[in-house]
């Protein structure tokens, strides 16, 4: 009993299989039709096809430059609020733009700020306390900039999760424009890890080896230089200071004339005076470019969330349009009569998907752009071979409903519908970590060895048995209806 085609999406698949099939009669080479034949295509299936709107452009973000002015800083304030305008002009939430815009309202004052934040950080019991203390009572008194002076919260307890240390950093860097990061002794592989990543934030920072009263003075040369040797890619040696915040006190034994001696503990004084002539110096020459970082860097900071958001927001406008183009792909391979243009349709389909995501995310192509995108996509899928491994798993799962396996094209369909996610999937994430360019906007060619990376993460996020099944599932109810499902295994039976 033959299989009645009641959805509409299956027509469109038969009509595209149809055309591409009598355009293969005309020409040897169909998968080089030009611009017009794949028009056709189009107008044959111009009932699905969604006209994306005109969206703004994107903006790039550059590192921290090492020398700044205000025009740099201004530069980079108006990318962050370019891109809440973009964001606010396609979400529906307008709560999370309000949110960035108050950021962006605060982050204009900064750009004016003339009080300098100093933070005082580093691991347990290395002496934070005791060196702000000296340096509140004995140092900001004489500075004649308006400064302040504050202490982060211990890293590195044992109690601290990755997430939590990580956070405790993040703080430190938005809240300060220059960090003084204390440390007992040689570093620790975490302590220079949080140091690579402040300095990687471009955080201005001195790196301060405390308690050094506790060493012998030829210890005290040592240790200080093997400081300056490990953090030396990223400080300069005049940025790691020695100093003794709160020195232990020295046992004093004295000779009396009765000869009896007496001992006492006579206490010592504080050693500071390289770090705080280091610090006033640092302040008279860098206190406006300390102010313009810390400025710059929250810029980017807010245009990353903002950015984040966006790509939430085009994800969930990209995931319809994928959706529909698998079907179409899977409803073409399923009733294409000519097995060999099984690739071909689904070539044709994801050229246009191309077209449609690249516009989503401001990535605009050209038709013949496109062709040459989604030919090198297939490719790419075979050669990883993606498509075998793809077909193979869900050969095995259809292989459990003998009805459903034996039905013509089903398992050619499911497939095409898969690579079609697959391919749709890796260009999402393709695209959110690309930054906008007048190339790009012009329709810049796709970075394949990027794309082959993101296939493969894909590919083994949705490999897994559950996925494969459920999508396999939802797959065989597209192209073939309940109804027809049932004749068709009421035919099986008879027979």
């Amino acid at each position: 009993m033959p299989v009645k085609l009641r959805r509409p999406i299956l027509v469109g698949g038969v009509g595209l299989s149809f055309l591409l099939w009598l355009l293969q009669s005309i020409h040897e080479e169909v998968v080089e039709l030009g611009e017009l034949g794949v028009l056709g295509l189009v107008v044959v299936g111009s009932w699905f096809w969604l006209f994306g709107s005109r969206k703004p452009k994107e903006i790039e973000f550059t590192p921290v430059p090492s020398t700044l002015d205000r025009e740099t800083v201004t530069k980079a304030i108006a990318k962050s609020e370019s891109l809440i305008n973009h964001l606010e002009s396609e979400t529906e939430d307008k709560q999370i733009v309000t949110q960035l815009r108050e950021q962006l309202a605060q982050l204009l004052t900064e750009l004016d700020r003339q009080e300098i934040k100093l933070a005082i950080t580093g691991g347990k019991s290395c002496g934070k306390t005791a060196l702000r203390q000296l340096l509140a009572s004995n140092w900001l008194p004489q500075q004649q900039q308006s400064l302040s002076l504050t202490e982060t919260p211990a890293l590195f307890e044992s109690n601290d999760a990755d997430l939590d240390a990580q956070a405790k950093v993040e703080q430190v860097t938005n809240s300060s424009d220059l960090v003084l990061f204390v440390t007992a002794g040689d570093l620790t592989d975490t302590e220079l890890q949080i140091l690579q990543q402040l300095a990687a934030a471009k955080q201005r920072i001195l790196l301060i080896l405390n308690k050094q009263d506790q060493y012998l003075p030829t210890a005290q040369v040592l240790i200080l230089q093997q400081l300056r040797q490990r953090v030396g890619e990223i400080l300069t040696a005049e940025d790691v200071i020695s100093v003794a915040s709160s020195p232990v006190p020295v046992k004093v034994r004295q000779h009396q004339a009765d000869g009896s001696v007496k001992e006492w503990m006579e206490p010592q004084q504080p050693d500071l005076e390289v770090l705080t002539h280091h610090l006033s110096q640092i302040i008279a020459q860098e206190g406006q470019q300390l102010i313009w970082a810390s400025t710059i860097r929250a810029a980017v900071v807010l245009g990353t969330s903002a950015q984040t958001a966006l790509n939430q927001v085009r994800r969930h406008h990209s995931l319809p349009v994928i959706e529909q183009y698998q079907w179409i792909a899977a409803a073409a391979a399923f009733a294409n009569p000519v097995p060999a243009l099984d690739l071909l349709a689904t070539a044709a389909i994801s050229s246009q998907l191309v077209i449609e995501l690249g516009s989503i995310y401001q990535q605009k192509f050209s038709l013949s752009q496109a062709q040459a995108a989604a030919k090198t996509l297939g490719s790419l899928m075979v050669k990883l071979g993606l498509v075998e491994l793809s077909t193979q798993a869900i050969g095995t799962i259809l292989k459990t409903n003998t009805f459903t396996y034996v039905a013509g094209g089903t398992l050619q369909g499911v497939s095409a519908a898969y690579l079609t996610r697959l391919a749709g999937l890796s260009l999402i994430e393709y695209f959110q970590e690309q930054e906008y360019s007048e190339e790009a906007a012009a329709g810049q060619p796709l970075n394949f060895d990027s794309i082959r990376q993101k296939l493969q993460t894909v590919f083994q996020q949705n490999q897994r048995t559950a996925i494969l099944q459920t999508f396999v599932k939802k797959a065989v109810g597209y192209i073939m209806p309940e109804s027809s499902q049932t004749q068709l295994s009421s035919s099986e039976t008879k027979a």
